[in-house]
């Protein structure tokens, strides 16, 4: 299948491996800031193919993984509310809160739903005129352009019985704080390809030229992955910072204006907390404030809600880059897919999931 058949083949990558090592001459420590990166790297073993002078490490690309603790439970606060309709991406309905998951919700009688489009939620409020439909908005810059479009589309049809709890995160600010970090250890970044379809990578030059390191964004085939880390060993082995687009067949420099204006058009910055990071200014969106009705946190009165974070758990550190999962002392043991202490291990993009899933556990 072109496209996809290509940037799995053997001998390219067997290439690109070659050039690398003889590339190479130096430690280099390398983010890939995506979750669905950072399981491709695990899936096909590519960590362990590098040369020993290149570490990888996982950044915080899992939205799943850095929604706030306080937004899950404000999540779970809602839908336990009686003749209410919740619906979830999959991903979301196992991610623990500081008691529960909305698994255990819907166990308890609570009607939530997972839907594969918000569009799904928007159909089941039309359906359902007399009961109140809320979506859990998650994701990067790559999911918010479709929520944004749900929201907008309520707004158009007055579906007043509609309403978002909105999660959104932004890449740029994430590097940005791990980058301006007095523990950073990150000297260049794989940049997510998907992202960058949407916002292009002009907001990625001037973090590298602030911080001189490189970002180059690139796709999750294993072709695609060994050419991006060799770009970017390229660039810090001859001291060129700057952005280097390598997923030349998705990613455009102004990304899609369209996705972009509707996102502005329904979200507003502000500052967000990361599950496991803190707050970082500027790296959220919100509903804007004359669309306030359609926005569950203040139409259920749930912004009260304040949890803490798990005192073991430490996927704060694996998301920064500065420990891998099965560094944990709990990894495998009291935090596993079945018993998560951390969205880490049970998100389909979590670093944590990754490594069990691939026994990397440091256990056999």
């Amino acid at each position: 299948m072109k496209f996809l058949d290509e940037f799995r083949d053997p001998e390219l990558a067997r290439g690109l491996l070659a050039k690398i090592s003889s590339t190479v001459t130096r430690p280099w420590t390398i983010m890939e800031i995506c979750g669905g990166q950072t399981h491709s790297i695990m899936r096909h073993g590519i960590d362990q193919l590098l040369p020993p002078e290149i570490t990888l490490v996982h950044g915080p690309g899992c939205p799943v993984c850095v929604t706030p603790l306080e937004t899950i439970d404000r999540a779970l606060a809602i839908a336990e509310i009686s003749d209410l309709i919740f619906t979830s991406f999959g991903d979301m309905l196992r991610v623990p809160g500081s008691r529960d998951d909305l698994f255990r919700v819907k166990s308890r009688g609570g009607d939530v739903r997972m839907v594969y489009s918000p569009l799904e939620a928007l159909k089941l409020a039309r359906g359902n005129p007399n009961r109140e439909v809320v979506f859990l908005a998650v994701g990067f810059e790559t999911t918010a352009p479709g929520n944004a479009m749900a929201l907008k589309q309520a707004v158009a049809e007055g579906l007043s019985n509609f309403s978002q709890i909105v999660s959104h995160v932004l890449v740029p600010p994430a590097m940005e704080a791990i980058l301006g970090s007095a523990t950073n250890q990150v000297q260049g970044f794989l940049a997510a390809g998907h992202v960058c379809s949407i916002m292009g990578w002009e907001e990625y030059e001037p973090i590298a030229a602030k911080y001189r390191v490189p970002i180059v964004p690139t796709g999750f085939e294993p072709v695609d992955i060994l050419d991006g880390i060799l770009k970017t060993v390229q660039l810090l082995e001859a001291d060129d910072p700057g952005v280097h687009n390598r997923y030349l067949r998705v990613v455009r420099q102004q990304g899609n204006p369209a996705a972009r204006a509707v996102v502005d058009e329904v979200y507003s910055l502000c500052d967000r907390k990361w599950r496991g990071i803190g707050l970082i200014p500027g790296s959220g969106l919100a509903i804007r404030d004359e669309l306030a009705a359609f926005d569950a946190e203040k139409k259920f009165a749930v912004g009260h809600i304040k949890t803490q974070e798990s005192e073991i758990c430490i996927s704060g550190e694996i998301m920064q880059g500065l420990k891998k999962p099965d560094e944990c002392p709990a990894f495998g043991r009291e935090c596993t897919p079945l018993n998560p202490l951390g969205a880490t291990m049970v998100s389909s993009e979590g670093a944590c999931a990754a490594y069990h899933k691939y026994s990397r556990k440091g256990l056999l």
